[in-house]
């Protein structure tokens, strides 16, 4: 259900501008400090994602690791992206708390599994 409201707030984004995607994009926006947000797919490659992490770290971007490329690339109306820059920061808040909370309910799943 929550993954619907992210996928609908990413559309939302893409939509009013407010969404940048790809690689080379995301860190030309990474440099000019346009970006609220930065949504890095699990299922991206290791080097792109500690390169990515790293750039957010240092110009203090947030960042969250989460969904399948193409998943979210459908969601936003484009193929194969595996990262997705969010420039507006009420989209931005608006989706780190949905992804935060997906995440912290699958914690307490895991943990109820593994006691």
């Amino acid at each position: 259900m929550q993954q619907n409201k992210i996928n609908g707030l990413l559309g939302l984004a893409a939509r009013s501008r407010n969404l940048v995607t790809g690689y080379n994009n995301c860190l030309q926006m990474i440099g000019r400090n346009k970006i609220k947000l930065l949504i890095i797919t699990e299922d991206v490659g290791e080097k792109t994602k500690e390169k990515m992490v790293q750039k957010c770290t240092s110009h203090e971007i947030e960042w969250r690791l989460y969904g399948k490329a193409e998943e979210l690339s459908e969601a936003v109306g484009k193929q194969d992206k595996g990262l997705f820059a969010i420039t507006d920061k009420g989209f931005a808040e608006s989706i780190v708390k949905e992804i935060d909370q997906i995440q912290s309910e699958r914690e307490v799943t895991d943990a109820d599994e593994s006691a």
